[in-house]
């Protein structure tokens, strides 16, 4: 296949709506509507000379040489799902970004905020929905567009003005944008799929903080943003006690407690590790102390969190950070990581990982998910997969379980 175009280009980003929908309702015939929509989607981009640069579940990254023909092929795949027999009457829409740029190629792939621009683009449309750039629609020689204004994109520094797509053959009234919502999130009304009890309900949280204005402060962030507090604590004790008996999904604890003020609460994290695996811990400290933090990573980074207390103002990244650990994953203040960045040893293979690698490890250690790593680099989702499996090797974590690696890497990254 030939390379994917440099220099100009326009970016065409689709997926579908409500694909977890489709996944409850079809069970074991989902496979095959997908394989029915990516064939549509290859055809019509096929025919147009377009470049397919990344397929992923129910999305489609393209490439384009010529604006008009990213068009052309968003209305054609528009049509083409439109008259298609779905199975049971399952209509399966598509909403879908269109941006012009002009992205650096990093490793064989686009790299740059253009790829995220239109990324959020798709991610704000609706099924059947087409939504342009400015940048694109001035490159376009003609075009039938609704002009929805401006609006602030999440991620991005500038507000864009967005553009509808007009079919004469189709509907083209749609609800409001969706605004805030993340490249490929599913319809906010979905119920998840599968997946643990944790998933499907309220996480739980044991909080522990001897200050009660900030204690009750977090609880009722958390409680905002979705969470179950099950016990509230102002000793290291207590938060035990309330472990023991409410059985939370994640502990956030002080690390410094009564009646030292020194580290009641780090070996109240500790003692919750050993003696309750299932729950996750998120250590709050008013400053960075690595020694304490390696002591709570000693035998793993899974379902843990160390986070400086000034963390908790940003209630969306908190909020995050709590969610990470409940469900096993990690989560550590990125100024603990940029002190840990500076220390060395003799032979540690961290040193032989390129910049980039390291950007990615060090994000890992954050506990970011690829998808959130491919946002702050301005990198695609496969341009982190290919740093990841990179630093896997040279790191010497031959295959195994990706989740069983990722640890294995950021106690790697951690002790060196």
């Amino acid at each position: 296949m030939p390379s994917p175009p440099t220099g100009i280009v326009t970016f065409l980003f689709t997926d579908i709506e409500d694909s977890t929908g489709l996944v409850r309702e079809l069970g074991s015939a989902y496979p095959e509507l997908i394989a029915e929509h990516r064939r549509l989607v290859r055809d019509a981009v096929e025919a147009r000379g377009g470049y397919e640069i990344d397929c992923r579940g129910d999305e489609f990254f393209l490439a384009f040489t010529r604006p008009n023909d990213a068009v052309a092929t968003a209305i054609a795949i528009q049509r083409d799902h439109d008259s298609y027999s779905w199975p049971a009457a399952h209509r399966v829409r598509v909403r879908m970004g269109i941006h012009t740029g002009e992205p650096a190629v990093e490793d064989d792939d686009y790299v740059g905020i253009d790829v995220h621009r239109v990324a959020r683009l798709c991610s704000a449309g609706h099924g059947g929905q087409v939504l342009l750039s400015e940048a694109t629609l001035e490159a376009l020689e003609d075009a039938d567009v609704e002009d929805l204004g401006e609006h602030e994109l999440k991620g991005l520094a500038q507000p864009e003005r967005i553009f509808q797509l007009v079919r004469n053959d189709a509907e083209n009234d749609f609800p409001p944008l969706r605004l805030g919502q993340a490249p490929g999130a599913e319809d906010p009304q979905a119920e998840p799929v599968g997946g643990s009890a944790q998933t499907k309900g309220k996480l739980r949280v044991a909080l522990a903080d001897d200050s009660v204005l900030l204690r009750e402060g977090i609880a009722r962030l958390l409680a905002e943003a979705g969470f179950e507090i099950v016990g509230q604590s102002d000793t290291a004790d207590d938060l035990l006690l309330k472990v023991r008996s409410y059985a939370p999904d994640v502990a956030v604890v002080d690390i410094r407690m009564p009646p030292t003020q020194t580290d009641e609460g780090l070996r109240a994290a500790q003692e919750i590790r050993s003696n309750h695996p299932d729950v996750g811990v998120l250590v709050l400290s008013q400053h960075v102390e690595a020694a304490y933090a390696m002591e709570l990573l000693a035998e793993s980074a899974e379902g843990v969190g160390y986070l400086l207390k000034d963390r908790v103002s940003d209630v969306d990244e908190f909020a995050a950070a709590v969610r990470r650990v409940a469900e096993g994953g990690s989560a550590l203040d990125p100024t603990l990581v940029t002190q840990l960045v500076g220390r060395r040893r003799k032979h540690d293979p961290i040193e032989d990982l390129t910049p980039r690698e390291r950007e990615v490890l060090e994000l890992m250690a954050e506990g970011r998910s690829n998808q959130a790593i491919a946002e702050r680099l301005f990198i695609t989702p496969r341009a982190v997969e290919k740093h990841i499996t990179s630093l896997f090797g040279k790191l010497g974590l031959p295959p195994a379980p990706e989740d069983h690696r990722r640890v294995l890497a950021v106690l790697a990254f951690m002790r060196s």
